[in-house]
């Protein structure tokens, strides 16, 4: 199935990271200073070769040390000149809904209005006994608090009560945004009742599937233009968030992302229950009915073409890196990405009569 999407929207193509400890060419981790200084030069390239969007997610573990996205987002701003930069995701659950504002309403003053942030609920649960929270409060504390965040973006002085945190009344939440709300996404992985969350509070809807068949979340596309249409809003941007990675040839983009990704997988399976790939179920994902998008920059930009028109999504975010893969490896995929992938992707979706092919302001 296909969706023509009822308003067209702009494509916009991005990358996301979740700024996994970088590696040297002799395979050793860098320290964790050295992959935030690293991830720095991402973000700047990315802005050089045309990619409209910078993302990166919030984790606090030894491998994904980038528990202040917003500080690193902060210094690429100021040295590009076009991107959007912002969060991929936010874990408001265990945040405060005032902080993540202000960080946030401050980073689009230094980017001169582009700053992004998606939320998210935190599939990855390290940051609620970090601060304090308890994973059984998990629903409760992600619809309070996205409620608050809903109240914030509509700008003005807030009255607000609730069960999380401490009241507000008639509270003027500084900086102000001098250039109107910036853009709010709602990341979901597999809820039906987050779609219908980002419809209420007139988010962006942001898909995140990372594993199976991309086509299995034209539902989820389906279900939020619903919803969007019984609070009578208007359409609104869908986007999806899948791994990948791309190399000058399919083989070399396979050959240096697997093994990574089989022991990233491995670790991760003993702590949420991933099952571990094999090379055959490796094969699969990259295949067309699977989430990865690994390979030449053809390769890849005929999968995300397919996986747009199939979501009747106008937006796509590639969630580049795998711990143990070098700096320059993560370099060049940002570069093939942006010179090649990208003007490809936007040939296919013409090609198909893709109803909007206007470059983001």
């Amino acid at each position: 199935m296909t969706f023509a999407p009822s308003k067209p929207f702009p494509l916009v193509f991005g990358l996301d990271t979740f700024g996994d400890v970088t590696y040297d060419e002799d395979g050793r981790p860098l320290t964790h200073a050295q992959t935030i200084r690293n991830l720095v030069e991402q973000g700047v390239l990315a802005d050089q070769v045309g990619i409209d969007f910078f993302g990166i997610g919030e984790h606090h573990t030894d491998d994904f040390p980038l528990s202040a996205a917003d500080v690193v987002l902060a210094a690429i701003a100021a040295r590009a000149s076009r991107i959007h930069v912002g969060s991929a995701v936010t874990v408001l659950s265990s945040d405060d809904p005032v902080r993540v504002f202000q960080r946030y309403s401050t980073l689009d003053a230094i980017s001169g209005g582009r700053a992004e942030v998606i939320l998210g609920r935190g599939s990855s649960i390290d940051s609620f006994p970090l601060f304090g929270y308890d994973l059984a409060d998990y629903e409760d504390l992600f619809e309070e608090k996205t409620n608050l965040f809903a109240e914030l973006m509509e700008g003005g002085p807030v009255t607000w009560q609730g069960k999380t945190r401490a009241a507000l009344h008639n509270q003027d939440v500084v900086p102000h945004v001098e250039s109107g709300a910036f853009p709010v996404w709602i990341g979901v992985g597999g809820s039906p009742q987050s779609v219908i969350r980002a419809a209420h509070y007139g988010f962006s809807l942001m898909l995140a599937i990372i594993g199976g068949s991309p086509a299995r979340f034209a539902p989820f596309s389906e279900l939020y233009r619903q919803a969007l249409e019984s609070f009578g809003r208007a359409p609104l941007p869908i986007g999806v968030h899948s791994p990948g990675h791309v190399a000058p040839t399919d083989e070399q983009a396979r050959d240096e992302f697997w093994p990574y990704y089989l022991e990233v997988l491995r670790r991760y399976s003993r702590i949420r229950g991933f099952a571990i790939p094999t090379r055959e179920s490796f094969l699969h994902e990259i295949g067309r009915r699977g989430a990865l998008h690994v390979g030449s920059p053809e390769t890849v930009a005929q999968k995300i073409a397919e996986t747009l028109t199939s979501l009747g999504a106008n937006r796509f975010d590639l969630k580049y890196g795998m711990g143990g893969l070098s700096q320059q490896a993560l370099m060049t995929n940002i570069e093939l990405y942006g010179t090649a992938v990208i003007p490809r992707v936007r040939e296919l979706m013409a090609k198909s009569g893709a109803p909007e092919l206007v470059t983001r302001p």
